[in-house]
């Protein structure tokens, strides 16, 4: 690093330096015209030293600018990301090692080492520092691996990037997109063997969770074939282990696939477990994706909602539509003066769509019914009313004026879950109208999305739940939701997300309908691999309100007999377990409680079944690391070529070292050095003049 250093004026005239030079001189002259006991050569060196400092003082009183400048070189900075997940050796190419690869790269760092910045990283869903040879990985993301690492050098002299991966991924977006991101060239390795492997195996499954008793259902199984032509594949689906359907579907190539709808009946209520499989064939490379579970909860009734409003409004359709996605709900919509024959009784839900003064009192009985409530706020929302109704969220406005809010998903909530995907997409939908005022809220916990003014994440309640003597309530502070369906579809082709929400809404509402003292469940049936198994629990006393103050155990039980017991933390009023990753099996749990003299037990099973995703490929993707190296100006290489990058890169004029200059101004007052400067001059004066009888 080299510095330079200057003075500069600012406002100040130069011409001030002659003057404050010539005052140093008269000032020194004055003092030394007549030495009384100094040699002329003592005199002479003290003339100079105090000319220099009452000169230095002088122009330090007239405050000019020290402008300093560094140079600072940066070397090239060149990035390896390398695959760590277990396609990279369960499909490897015939003479390939993956290990070899790793030590190759690991040679490649060190002879590039002395030239440039290297760094070193391995992935499968998350980026981490150095090489791996352990290839485990259950999940590949490359797009967030790549926007992870492009984050983490942003506006840093990159070079290049080495990509090691055989280009298959199966969680996120096309990495294309987010290598386009990267400023550089993009060096790719390209692992693996693209002729796809004698294979059979489950591609996906769809099915509705739910099912009425009595009825048939159906669930639609993508089943495909690799270099099995000429088979017979044998799917079939078990329950305890008695089949229940099957189909022989023939193999007609090389590269075979087919959706097989098969028929189901629900004879039995409550929560059915289903194995899917296809039988293994000779020489198969896999049989780990050869088999699916799926859990479909069987019902003897519909849930019902009702959903009250005063006028039309684009929203009704909307959560009309979202709730009944979910085949275990029916809605009924009504206006306000209609509801002279409609029971409260009748319905498991009532929501009440922005009511003002005058409908208020007609729907005083529905609200004192007990029934679970749902309020949806709007611009015509009587808010003293809707104030007075409920006790969850409190809304103080002057007048009724609308102002625009984001929704900002609560992590912490614990309710029930939404998925990731789910969160990210709210968090980018258009704005919802929300009263503009203050807000404030009886139970923080009960938070699921709070509001966002532009880009200001406030505390003020967007979507709230919570439980009030047993009846459990939901507020939602802003109408629009016609924007988030519409912006929904025109991005994804889909309504997923605002379907989800409704439906755990409404799922958790009416979860307790018949008014259990005692609840435990998981937030969902069929856990992965390596994911923490989360289960919830709710505990009420006689007034069937929520509490937590006695302790909750729970025992698990796997299907090899092993036991894991713990002890439920305390979550707002309520319980929740974070099991931690279990080993993948079948689990069966009893929880335990008790509450004065009564004790309380539940009972229930989840699945944590193997993360099979990175066997469902088998074929290399060279295409797409191909693409991604010529978009960037980069090349893509085989393994056995590794040796040649420290050439390509070196010769590959864009890569260079980045000269970053520095300028910096400070006042000459904040130099130290000048102070130094002076005190060492005074202070050799005054020695010299003492020592030689002057003071």
């Amino acid at each position: 690093m080299l510095f330079l250093f200057s003075i500069t004026w600012g406002t100040v005239s130069g011409w001030w330096v002659p003057a404050c030079l010539a005052l140093g001189v008269l000032y020194a002259w004055l003092l030394y015209r007549q030495p009384v006991n100094l040699g002329q050569q003592y005199s002479y060196g003290l003339f100079a030293a105090r000319a220099v400092v009452i000169t230095v003082i002088s122009l330090t009183l007239l405050s000019p600018l020290i402008k300093s400048i560094s140079y600072n070189p940066q070397k090239p900075l060149i990035l390896i990301l390398q695959d760590n997940s277990e396609s990279v050796k369960m499909f490897k190419a015939p003479g390939e090692t993956p290990e070899k690869v790793a030590d190759d790269l690991s040679a490649l760092k060190k002879e590039l080492g002395a030239e440039y910045n290297v760094q070193a990283f391995h992935f499968n869903r998350d980026i981490n520092d150095g090489l791996s040879k352990t290839f485990n990985g259950k999940q590949t993301d490359i797009a967030k691996a790549l926007y992870q690492l492009n984050e983490r050098f942003v506006n840093q002299n990159t070079g290049a990037l080495i990509l090691a991966t055989d280009g298959l991924y199966n969680e996120g977006a096309d990495p294309q997109y987010e290598a386009k991101n990267f400023k550089t060239s993009i060096y790719t390795i390209a692992l693996g063997d693209t002729v796809a492997k004698r294979d059979l195996l489950i591609g996906n499954i769809n099915y509705n969770k739910t099912a009425f008793l009595g009825n048939d259902f159906e669930i639609e199984v993508l089943a495909e074939a690799y270099q099995s032509k000429g088979e017979n594949m044998r799917l079939s689906v078990t329950e305890d282990g008695r089949q229940v359907a099957s189909q022989t579907i023939p193999v007609n190539s090389n590269s075979f696939q087919k959706a097989v709808t098969l028929k189901l009946n629900a004879d039995k209520k409550g929560l059915r477990r289903f194995n899917i499989s296809i039988a293994a064939v000779s020489n198969e490379i896999s049989t780990q994706n050869n088999s699916e579970i799926i859990y479909v909860d069987v019902l003897d009734a519909k849930q019902k909602v009702l959903l009250l409003y005063e006028a039309p409004h684009p929203d009704i359709t909307v959560i009309k539509q979202a709730i009944e996605s979910n085949k275990n709900y029916e809605v009924k919509t009504a206006l306000v003066t209609d509801i002279a024959g409609i029971k409260p009784a009748d319905y498991n839900l009532i929501m009440l769509y922005q009511l003002t003064a005058v409908s208020n009192s007609a729907v005083q009985g529905f609200v004192k019914s007990k029934i679970p409530l749902w309020y949806l706020v709007g611009a015509q929302t009587d808010l003293q009313n809707f104030n007075n109704a409920q006790k969850m969220v409190r809304i103080s406005a002057g007048r009724l004026e609308m102002q625009e809010v984001f929704a900002q998903p609560v992590a912490d909530f614990t309710g029930f879950t939404l998925s990731d995907s789910s969160r990210k997409k709210i968090s980018g939908f258009p704005p919802l109208l929300a009263p503009y005022g203050s807000y404030s809220s009886a139970m923080a916990g009960g938070v699921l999305l709070k509001q966002r003014i532009g880009s200001v994440e406030t505390t003020y309640p967007l979507l709230s739940f919570t439980d009030d003597a047993g009846q459990r309530v939901a507020v939602l502070s802003g109408e629009g939701l016609w924007r988030w369906q519409l912006s929904e579809f025109q991005t994804y082709g889909n309504h997923h997300a605002v379907e989800e929400l409704f439906s755990q809404g409404v799922q958790y509402l009416t979860a307790n309908a018949n008014h259990q003292r005692f609840i435990v469940y998981t937030a969902k049936h069929v856990f992965d691999e390596g994911e923490n198994v989360i289960i919830n629990a709710e505990l009420y006393n006689d007034a069937l309100e929520l509490i937590n103050t006695p302790d909750v155990r729970v025992e698990l039980k796997s299907e090899k007999g092993k036991n894991y017991s713990f002890l439920f933390r305390r979550n707002g009023q309520s319980y929740q377990l974070d099991a931690g990753a279990l080993p993948v099996g079948e689990y069966n749990y009893t929880a335990t409680t008790k509450n004065g003299t009564k004790a309380f037990t539940a009972t229930g099973q989840l699945t944590v079944k193997p993360l099979n995703l990175e066997s469902r490929q088998s074929a290399a993707n060279h295409q797409l690391l191909n693409a991604i190296a010529r978009q960037s100006g980069g090349q893509m290489l085989l393994p056995s070529q590794i040796n040649q990058l420290a050439s390509l890169i070196r010769k590959n004029e864009n890569i260079k070292t980045v000269v970053y200059e520095d300028k910096h101004y400070s006042d000459i007052i904040d130099v130290k050095w000048v102070f130094v400067l002076i005190l060492l001059l005074l202070s050799a004066e005054w020695f010299l003049r003492k020592r030689e009888g002057e003071v």
